[in-house]
């Protein structure tokens, strides 16, 4: 096996312990360019798995990285390794891939074109583009959330922060024919993005650049936002805080998600200090997706 080669380090863990481990893990390996999963591996078990990939050659820091971390919080997990077929297991998972139902919006890949009904408002994502299908749980609840605070206040522009393959500002687009600002700080995942706007007819309605949180001139001149859209993390959400503050304006709504249930008080207090103020809670996979609103101007 060479460095190069492909593999996922994964420990098993009841949900209390996968839940401090993530928390703990996550800014460590964010730093590192390393992005942790974690689901339940058979519903209603309370039992989670707990994933990073890497190459082999990062294995033994890697193993070192997640050993010293749950001794800290007296958890003892196994490390497991998976030595990953040397393809495109990207493409292969999300090949996959049923589509997601979310209200009317049904989130497919190209073979799946044929299961979008006449009702539907169908948002198609090739697979291999691994920057969120719509499989997750907080993409899902980001939909369901917009769909919510859409149908009672329409807005005037809308500001996708971490927008990924852009699923949210395509659903924007087309069900709502809003223009939107979608952001992402990777330059591939832009990338993605716009080819996704252009595939979904809505390349006229979503402007996709590349930010690194606020600091694009563009979400300036566009601002300030009635909407505003952020399927990230909570550690840079809450770092953010005072930035989308500053973007959304009185009265405006705000949708925030990639929020573990256990981070949830910690968020909303963040942005209650910055005069934002919780509306609503929707709890999906050990996930929430929030909504919160600006006080109006006096």
């Amino acid at each position: 096996m060479n460095d190069a080669q492909q593999i996922r380090l994964f420990a098993t863990l009841p949900r209390d312990d996968s839940d401090a481990l993530f928390v703990a893990l996550d800014p460590v390996l964010e730093e590192a360019g390393h992005a942790l999963s974690v689901f339940e591996t058979h519903e209603d078990s309370g039992i989670f798995e707990l994933s990073v990939y890497a190459a082999a050659g990062e294995r033994e820091n890697l193993t070192d990285i997640l050993q010293k971390t749950a001794q800290s919080l007296a958890i003892n997990p196994t490390i497991q390794v998976e030595i990953l077929p040397d393809e495109d297991w990207v493409t292969k998972s999300l090949e996959g891939l049923q589509p997601v139902r979310v209200g009317r919006f049904i989130v497919h890949g190209s073979h799946d074109r044929d299961r979008v009904r006449l009702s539907d408002i169908g948002i198609e994502i090739e697979a291999g583009q691994a920057f969120g299908t719509g499989h997750h749980g907080t993409t899902a609840g980001c939909l369901d959330m917009m769909s919510r605070v859409i149908r009672r206040r329409r807005p005037r522009q809308m500001l996708d922060v971490g927008t990924g393959s852009a699923v949210l500002a395509i659903a924007a687009g087309k069900a709502w024919k809003l223009s939107v600002l979608a952001t992402d700080i990777d330059p591939i995942a832009v990338d993605v993005a716009r080819r996704n706007a252009a595939l979904n007819d809505v390349a006229q309605l979503v402007d996709c650049r590349v930010a690194a949180g606020f600091a694009h001139a563009r979400i300036r001149e566009k601002g300030p936002y009635d909407l505003i859209v952020a399927n990230i993390l909570a550690r840079p959400l809450m770092k953010m805080a005072p930035h989308f503050a500053v973007h959304l304006a009185p009265g405006g709504d705000m949708i925030l998600s990639g929020i573990l249930a256990t981070q949830r008080h910690k968020v909303l207090a963040a942005f209650r200090q910055q005069g934002l103020y919780h509306q609503r809670t929707l709890w999906r996979e050990g996930w929430v997706t929030l909504h919160l609103r600006a006080k109006t101007g006096s």
